[in-house]
């Protein structure tokens, strides 16, 4: 079952592209007429002189990472300047960080941390005004505004799905490293076929990939969130706090239930709500379509609703 406290991603993604100039029609110049005899012999004149080179303008370094509680604009242009601006950092630090750091094995360097967060606070808050969102979304590039769409959208249905539940304490975690998460995801679907993209949002919503440790308020376990029963059995006599038996399980699960032919039927069967599938589905195809977005996804923080709001209780910053 989904847990109140309820991690938001926004897969964030842009695009660069490269000029090119023509250099002629092809045909061969003509042939310059022969020089002139000089009239008067004397020494030759000195060749002039090389016009200095001009010197290449340093590359300005790239801007710092938000503070983790850098405002958020409230003003729609503003507020879409400094998403696209994130985003392409974003996308920037993520391509380093999968390129030369080790995503196997390590947590998210600390620029596509804070990277994330800001985006993260920045559609949450779109998610909770949906005037705002309307007005901000046609300053956004396009594939950025439909990932703002698509997220907004699934975060207001987990929202509605999770009205009323009683409280109750969160208690978290560090995650499993992405690269290890990915092999599990990748194991599963080709032992049940199962396509890992929705196997990654299954654990994104249930758990923020494993970030979330305690039982839900129904009494579902682990990081894919199984109740008692269902894990005997579908769990494949695993353990259901292991990340890698919890997925294999969750794969099981769906399968059974019509994956990959219906997701929509094998979701509903995992967790029966229209606004649980709506969500997870979401999430999915934004990660089967954008090679960062699970990056994206598993450097977003927890936030936790209490009395005075929403509250973000991982991540940098917090005391």
């Amino acid at each position: 079952m989904v847990l109140r406290a309820l991690a938001l991603l926004a897969v964030l993604t842009t695009a660069a592209g490269a000029l090119r100039g023509a250099t002629g029609d092809g045909r061969a110049a003509p042939e310059a007429s022969p020089p002139r005899p000089e009239r008067a012999a004397g020494p030759p004149a000195p060749p002039p002189a090389s016009p200095p080179r001009p010197e290449r303008a340093a590359a300005s370094p790239p801007a710092p990472p938000p503070a983790p509680e850098t405002p958020v604009p409230s003003e729609p242009a503003a507020l879409a300047e400094r998403m696209t601006a994130t985003d392409v950092a974003l996308r920037a630090a993520i391509g380093v960080w999968r390129t030369a750091g080790d995503p196997a094995r390590g947590a998210p360097p600390g620029d596509v941390t804070l990277h994330a967060l800001y985006l993260q606070r920045a559609l949450r808050r779109l998610s909770r005004a949906p005037r705002l969102a309307s007005a901000t979304v046609p300053h956004l590039p396009p594939r950025l505004a439909h990932q703002t769409r698509e997220v907004t959208r699934a975060l207001r249905a987990l929202r509605r799905l999770s009205a009323g539940w009683p409280k109750h304490r969160v208690r978290t975690g560090e995650p499993e490293p992405l690269g290890a998460l990915l092999r599990h995801y990748r194991a599963a679907q080709r032992r049940f076929g199962v396509g890992w993209p929705r196997l990654a949002a299954v654990n994104l919503v249930e758990s923020s990939f494993g970030r979330l440790r305690n039982e839900s308020v129904s009494g579902a376990q682990g990081p894919m969130q199984f109740m008692p029963a269902t894990w005997r059995a579908y769990g494949l006599g695993g353990d259901v706090r292991e990340p890698r038996d919890a997925i294999l399980g969750a794969a099981n699960l769906l399968r059974h239930n019509g994956a990959p032919a219906d997701y929509d039927r094998a979701l509903h069967a995992y967790n029966p709500s229209p606004l649980y599938v709506d969500a997870v589905q979401r999430y999915a195809r934004l990660i089967a379509r954008d090679r960062d977005a699970v990056y994206v996804m598993y450097s977003w923080q927890v936030f936790v609703r209490s009395r005075h709001g929403e509250r973000r209780i991982t991540g940098p910053g917090l005391e």
